[in-house]
């Protein structure tokens, strides 16, 4: 009998565990640094037309932006976690600095427009000094189940502006 108490009590313990497993949308491993111009039309080596980097209808800032890491859970009731870190600016007079901006998520799960976007507080959370950051939310609106082509885009509270983009983990 006590064998038996044991081994539900121990899947009773399991089973929390395997619905927590069972609800991620998507996931995100690693993040690249936004580079806002995607090539130029010019004479020599003045470009005279330019070609923005705009990410799913997102345009990109002035300038570059680096980013060391990026780890990010979507669950499919739109909740949130990403951790970046080292998210910096990669040109301009403020060169490795953090521009002392904020910022917040995006979630796009369409592939051709219109793009819905499903985003955190927009308020956002601030960039530490050595551009760490947690973001921590639920994404509003809520994420269609499943996201049939997942881009994950880390904006600026100023613009709107995305400086970072998630890189999909495939593996799940």
């Amino acid at each position: 009998m006590l064998k038996k108490l044991s081994a539900w009590a121990l899947l009773l313990g399991l089973a929390p565990l395997a619905a927590h497993a069972d609800d991620s949308l998507v996931q995100f491993k690693g993040g690249i640094g936004v580079i806002p111009v995607s090539s130029g039309v010019g004479a020599a080596a003045t470009a005279e037309v330019v070609n923005r980097n705009i990410a799913r209808g997102v345009q990109p800032p002035g300038q570059p932006w680096v980013i060391s890491a990026l780890n990010a859970q979507v669950r499919t009731d739109g909740s949130i976690e990403v951790r970046g870190r080292g998210l910096l600016l990669a040109g301009g007079n403020g060169v490795g600095g953090n521009g002392n901006q904020s910022v917040f998520a995006t979630l796009i799960c369409e592939a051709a427009a219109p793009f819905v976007l499903h985003n955190t507080t927009l308020s956002g959370v601030p960039l530490a000094p050595n551009g760490d950051f947690t973001i921590e939310d639920v994404l509003s609106p809520p994420p269609p189940t499943p996201c049939a082509s997942p881009v994950l885009l880390i904006r600026n509270v100023a613009a709107g502006a995305w400086f970072a983009a998630g890189i999909p983990d495939l593996e799940d």
